[in-house]
């Protein structure tokens, strides 16, 4: 006997389309978070480093912003995983997760900032964190703009939530630079800690927007 396979409609066909397409940007999705998550791992290892060899409390603070986003990176690739793929309450809870870190950043960046701005000791000049700034600058742009990307075509506010907290790092990683070149050339060794406390205040609205499940993504995974 021979078994005759039913020909595939209109309907099976989009259907079989749509979940490759979602499969694809699935899988881009966790390909990101690795990616990201492994250079973070190498900016942590050089920020703290020259961060204690200078005395620099934001070089410090951008080696702890950094573990913060491969815990971030970390929440996607779970999310992408088994079970949890089409899982709202999953998506609910990554993006609360990815909220908590921008708390923890902001609170942070803000403690130390201030306790540079009143204690006795002042930062050192650091030309390796210079240099990693200089780096980080330019590229955690188009990360972020890469996961923002995947997060709106899946319908993911944690993947887009996970590319705002990469943008953060941009922004902190420009505050650094200003921060450090301004000591380094000119002296000033206060203003490190005032762009890192409007880094803070950044990474606090990211965070509060994040736990509310606002942004520019309305469905859920």
């Amino acid at each position: 006997m021979s078994t005759h396979q039913l020909p595939l409609t209109p309907t099976d066909t989009q259907t079989m389309l749509r979940d490759a397409e979602r499969y694809r940007l699935q899988h881009r999705a966790r390909r990101l978070a690795w990616g990201g998550s492994l250079w973070h791992l190498v900016e942590f290892t050089i920020a703290i480093s020259a961060g204690i060899a200078a005395g620099s409390i934001a070089l410090v603070g951008f080696g702890i912003d950094s573990l913060i986003e491969v815990a971030a990176g970390t929440v996607i690739v779970w999310l992408f995983s088994g079970r949890r793929l089409h899982s709202q309450h999953a998506e609910r809870h990554a993006q609360q997760v990815i909220a908590m870190s921008f708390f923890l950043l902001a609170a942070y960046v803000t403690v130390e900032s201030l306790r540079t701005l009143t204690g006795p000791e002042h930062p050192g000049t650091s030309w390796v964190g210079i240099g990693l700034a200089m780096v980080t600058a330019p590229s955690m742009p188009l990360l972020a703009r890469a996961k923002r990307r995947v997060g709106r075509e899946l319908g993911s506010r944690a993947t887009e939530s996970e590319g705002r907290q990469s943008m953060i790092c941009a922004y902190l990683s420009i505050a650094l630079l200003v921060g450090l070149g301004a000591n380094a050339l000119f002296g000033w060794w206060w203003a490190d800690p005032l762009a890192a406390l409007v880094i803070a205040g950044v990474a606090a609205k990211e965070g509060v927007e994040s736990w509310r499940g606002e942004g520019p993504a309305d469905g859920c995974c």
